[in-house]
């Protein structure tokens, strides 16, 4: 077998020249980095794609050899499930188009939110994306996409309009209302289980700026302004949306963070935000009208690549009395100034989608918890393991609380079950979706699903239709 993966590799290198990393390479350092520090067995080597046709290449070269797979973007995954200890498809698509004339845009698979962004502001047009600049718009998009816009234009994924997707058997295909209707649906919350994508197209909107900026206050008073947050929360129109949570301060002592955005009519927006600069004794921070593109710097300081990090998620109807004890109390318990919280609201136009016209599950108000322990590089095993049971002792403080599953693209590779439950009464249709376009199991290093009969990948049964695609 040895053997065997080395000529494939051979192969695959000589139809990607000078675009195959290996071990030992100098560009294999670079091709693995993502945002955590990876864990367990590395690649065996990295392809570089930059068309359809190179991702053909790769993925028969995985089936040819039986090598696991996956897929890099932007390389934005805790869990780090961009990397595989086979052959990772790095997607170097980072191209993007705006069009004025109809608010859309289209984007390689590599692109990046800020890519889009800085392709739309010109236009005055924005793209829904999540809260940090530089996550990838293609797996943002496949598993949800919470952001500050979703009360107005509800998640990333209701606004794709079409997706260019290679698939197990090599075939590239357009999925969009009409055309490959069952992978469309799929694909729009389901994650990259059913494919490559390789272009999206996506609904842009108007907007010029927003009222935003973070606000920082001191965790002596956090019960008292989650309190007065969730006031504001509970009869905030759909333009208006914040996220809150607990990072550590300058000095390492955690703090309260606030972050509003409103992205309705800028005359509006120094009344909106108004409230929130009251919420108790302000430390620091301020709110101001900025593009939506520089909004998105405010977490910037917070996604270091090469840090070991361990997150846990959740999803709770509201913040309100029971869960603002579960925040406080995780936070007083804290092992490090590495222990943070940050939440995200789902409300407005996300939640008028009906739960059956997408593969997402949850269309109800709520709010995303994420729980996140990084440490240093040089934090030792007994370090992680503190680390780690802090974020599992602090998702269990929400039991009383939290609905089931959790959102997909947070969860973990271990966590298949939560996966299912995410998807609700979606569960059976989406897998079978994956039957149809992935039957041997090809993609499965992405949101894990527990998927029953679908086989692991074998051998040669694609090289036909692949060439022939």
């Amino acid at each position: 077998m040895t053997d065997l993966i080395g000529k494939t590799l051979h192969r695959l290198g000589l139809q990607l020249p000078d675009r195959l990393s290996q071990p030992g390479d100098d560009g294999y350092a670079a091709a693995t980095a993502i945002w955590p520090k990876p864990v367990g067995t590395m690649p065996r080597a990295v392809a570089h794609c930059v068309t359809p046709a190179d991702v053909q290449s790769a993925i028969r070269a995985a089936r040819d050899c039986n090598l696991s797979l996956s897929v890099r973007g932007g390389g934005h995954d805790w869990a780090g499930r961009a990397l595989c200890d086979g052959l990772v498809i790095d997607l170097r698509m980072n191209r993007v188009e705006a069009y004025h004339e109809n608010c859309t845009a289209r984007f390689g698979g590599g692109a990046r939110a800020s890519d889009v962004l800085n392709a739309a502001g010109p236009l005055d047009l924005a793209a829904v994306t999540g809260s940090v600049g530089s996550v990838g718009m293609t797996g943002l998009t496949l598993g949800g996409g919470y952001g500050p816009l979703i009360g107005c234009f509800g998640l990333a994924l209701d606004n794709l309009l079409a997706a260019e997707v290679v698939l197990a058997d090599g075939r590239i295909v357009t999925a969009m209302p009409g055309r490959e209707e069952e992978l469309f649906w799929a694909l729009r919350g389901g994650g990259g289980n059913f494919g490559v994508v390789t272009d999206m197209h996506v609904q842009l909107h108007h907007l010029p700026s927003v009222r935003s900026g973070m606000l920082i206050y001191p965790f002596a008073e956090a019960k008292a302004v989650l309190e007065r947050y969730a006031q504001i929360a509970n009869s905030a129109p759909d333009g208006l949306t914040a996220q809150v949570g607990f990072v550590a301060g300058p000095d390492g002592a955690p703090v309260v963070f606030v972050a509003p955005t409103w992205c309705g009519s800028p005359e509006e927006g120094e009344a909106q935000v108004a409230p929130f600069l009251k919420l108790g004794t302000l430390l620091a921070g301020t709110v101001e009208t900025t593009s939506y593109a520089a909004s998105l710097n405010a977490f910037d300081a917070y996604i270091v690549n090469g840090q070991p990090v361990f997150m846990q998620t959740c999803w709770i109807p509201a913040i309100d009395g029971i869960s603002i004890d579960a925040f406080i109390h995780a936070i007083e318990t804290a092992v490090s100034p590495g222990c943070a919280i940050f939440t995200h609201e789902f409300k407005g136009a996300a939640s008028r989608i009906p739960a059956t016209a997408t593969a997402f599950g949850l269309r109800r108000d709520h709010v995303l918890v994420e729980i996140l322990a990084t440490l240093p590089d040089r934090g030792d095993d007994l370090e992680q393991q503190r680390h780690r049971k802090w974020a599992r002792d602090a998702l269990r403080a929400f039991d009383a609380v939290a609905l089931p599953g959790g959102y997909p693209n947070l969860l973990g590779r271990g966590e298949p079950d939560r996966a299912l439950e995410s998807y609700g009464g979606n569960a059976e249709r989406l897998t079978k979706a994956k039957h149809l376009c992935d039957p041997d199991n090809v993609f499965r290093s992405a949101i894990p699903l527990p998927i029953g009969e679908v086989r692991p990948a074998r051998g040669l049964s694609i090289r036909h239709s692949i060439q022939n695609g």
